[in-house]
Order: C-alpha cells, then sequence, then structure tokens
C-alpha cells in the first residue's frame, strides 16, 4: 500500500467507527471516519490512493447504494463491505457492484487488515497495467501499416524470413522494421516488444 493511502471508514455506529479507525491506525494505515457514504461522496474526486471499508446496512444510504454510486460516476476506489449475520445475498450483490471484498461479522482484526493490504495491492496493480496498457496503445498508434504487419508476424514467433516470405519482402527489410518497432515502442528486447504488443488495446493476433 502506497504511504499516503488513506482507508475511509464508513459506518453509521459511532462505537464501530472509532474501533475499526483504531485497528487501522494501530496497523500503520491511515484512516478517516464517516457516518454515512454521503460525506466520503462530496469529497470525490480523492486527491490520495484510497480504500473504503463501509458497513452493508445504512439509514441515509447503504453500502449498496455506496456502490452503485462510485460506478455509475467512473470513480475507481477498492471497496470492502461488512455484512452482519444473514446478509451473504447482499454481499453478493456488492461484489458483482464490483466490491473488492466482503467480511462477515464478528472478525477477527487481521482479516480486515489483511482484506485492505490485499485490496489496495491488487488496485495498484491494476492501475499500473492500465498506465502500461495505455503507453502501448499510444505508441501502437504511431506505427506505419508495414511496421504493424512485421509485428504481428514477431508476436506470432516467425522468423524473419518467415515473416519477409509473407509480406514480400527481403528478410534485410523485415530486420530495418523490426529495428524501427523497437525504436517506436520503446523496446529494449524482443520479449519486452512482444508483451507491449499483447497489451495494447485494439491489438490481435
Amino acid at each position: 500500500m502506497a504511504i499516503d493511502a488513506v482507508v475511509h471508514v464508513i459506518d453509521d455506529d459511532e462505537a464501530m467507527r472509532q474501533s475499526l479507525t483504531f485497528l487501522l491506525e494501530a496497523a500503520g494505515l491511515k484512516s478517516r471516519a464517516y457516518p454515512s457514504p454521503l460525506p466520503l461522496l462530496e469529497a470525490l474526486p480523492l486527491s490520495e490512493p484510497a480504500c473504503v471499508v463501509t458497513d452493508i446496512r445504512m439509514p441515509e444510504m447503504s453500502g449498496i447504494e455506496l456502490l452503485r454510486r462510485l460506478h455509475a460516476d467512473k470513480h475507481d476506489i477498492p471497496v470492502i463491505v461488512i455484512t452482519g449475520h444473514g446478509e451473504v445475498p447482499l454481499a453478493v450483490e456488492a461484489m458483482k457492484l464490483g466490491a473488492a471484498d466482503f467480511i462477515e461479522k464478528p472478525f477477527a482484526d487481521e482479516v480486515l487488515i489483511e482484506s485492505v493490504r490485499e485490496a489496495m495491492a491488487r488496485h495498484a496493480a491494476a492501475e499500473e497495467v492500465g498506465r502500461e496498457r495505455s503507453a502501448a496503445s499510444e505508441r501502437m498508434a504511431t506505427l506505419s501499416a508495414r511496421e504493424r504487419q512485421v509485428l504481428e508476424g514477431l508476436v506470432a514467433g516467425s522468423p524473419n524470413k518467415v515473416i519477409a516470405n509473407d509480406l514480400g519482402i527481403s528478410p534485410r527489410t523485415v530486420e530495418v522494421y523490426r529495428a524501427n518497432l523497437m525504436a517506436k515502442m520503446r523496446a529494449g528486447s524482443l520479449s519486452e516488444l512482444v508483451r507491449m504488443a499483447l497489451l495494447a488495446e485494439g491489438f490481435s493476433n
């Protein structure tokens, strides 16, 4: 989890809020607490990496409604839902709406801490992949039609001679295109070039 990440705790029960924030702070995690989701929604978008821990049943706005709002407004924040006894169907609905996890009461302290850390780690990894995909797609857009054809051959695992034969050009010309590809895609190796091509949106082979 990033050092400046904040865990936003939402629960209408003050004692529960205090208990959760104490637990998080004791584990070295920054936290902020709210009696309902509304103050958090008003503060969006957040300036720091974040995770939300929310009760599923609250009078002003439920955890389910919060997830719907975050989804509708395209706020990509990992949300962990805390559920009471017999609320598993609601928890499953929350997962379908994009919740990172659900935890049933009563739960051990380490269960919540581990869930928060895992949710943040998965989210950070997904964001990094998203950035890599965006960068790869932008670089792919600079390729000429012929460079893209050569790249498709490389991704298919074809040797230069086979690519040359398929495209009706010389192996030496394929080598030139390959060098151009490495430069345009900013790839340090063939494996990196293939990985970037597979990651790029709109590329298929």
